[in-house]
């Protein structure tokens, strides 16, 4: 039995996120596992390099799962054909790659990148995909906001409550807005690992920032507080992106 790393997208919209749970049956997970086992003809469990919560899509998922496929390489497009041709269309695999027997889609990740999008000009094409905000917004001063955020490493304030993690430490070594078309700006994050709800936490506190409503002094404040209550709402789920994972390339055969 081998390895393998799945590189895969899905549109989460109807989703309830990518993790198999109890009493939550349509998941990206269970969609894969079954489909997978069905044209593999065994067992397969997949596990995922993070869960993505209900309505927040991926471009570069990476999962990994073991199998007795003696030509899942050898034969690698047709398996990737195979496989597509019974999964949804909110679900697509781009790429197999065989890994050595501990390789872990999740706690081997160096590197996880997420973007979220938003737009100030009602715009029917990307409404599925992007968050609309009416009103000023300055852009340059939540620029300013999110290095600060460059300069710690518990994020607290920014994660769901009543999780199992045991730290609540990240490193983030990227966090800005770009503005990629008329009206349409783009936060890109990155770092080793998030915490659950974390990004549309921090840009929903970046949001207060952008519309005035706090400054970057209570901006820091919020962080030391270490408090999910002082921070902003949650944005909404539809316009996050998982967009890459890195892994150290000792990792792959």
């Amino acid at each position: 039995m081998a390895r393998f790393f799945l590189t895969l997208s899905y549109n989460g919209t109807v989703y309830n996120g990518w993790q198999v749970q109890e009493n939550t049956p349509n998941t990206v997970q269970q969609v894969l596992q079954e489909k997978l086992s069905m044209i593999l003809k065994e067992k397969i469990e997949i596990m995922g390099c993070g869960r993505t919560d209900a309505g927040v899509h991926a471009k570069n998922f990476v999962a990994h799962f073991n199998s007795h496929c003696a030509d899942l390489i050898s034969n690698k497009s047709q398996w990737i054909y195979k496989f597509n041709t019974v999964l949804p269309v909110n679900v697509s695999i781009q790429n197999i790659q065989q890994v050595k027997e501990d390789a872990h889609a999740r706690f081997h990740a160096q590197e996880r990148n997420y973007y979220y999008f938003l737009h100030r000009q009602k715009n029917p094409f990307i409404e599925n995909y992007s968050w609309y905000v009416y009103g000023d917004i300055d852009f340059e001063l939540m620029n300013k906001a999110a290095l600060i955020l460059l300069e710690f490493t518990d994020f607290t304030s920014f994660s769901k409550i009543h999780t199992q993690n045991k730290t609540n430490n990240c490193k983030i070594t990227k966090a800005v807005w770009q503005k990629v078309a008329d009206n349409e700006w783009r936060f890109t994050i990155r770092a080793d690992r998030f915490l659950r709800g974390m990004v549309r936490a921090i840009v929903g506190t970046l949001m207060l920032v952008g519309k005035n409503k706090i400054t970057l002094s209570d901006f820091k404040k919020i962080i030391e507080a270490k408090d999910r209550s002082v921070a902003g709402q949650n944005v909404p789920a539809h316009a996050l992106f998982l967009t890459g994972i890195k892994y150290p390339k000792e990792l792959f055969e």
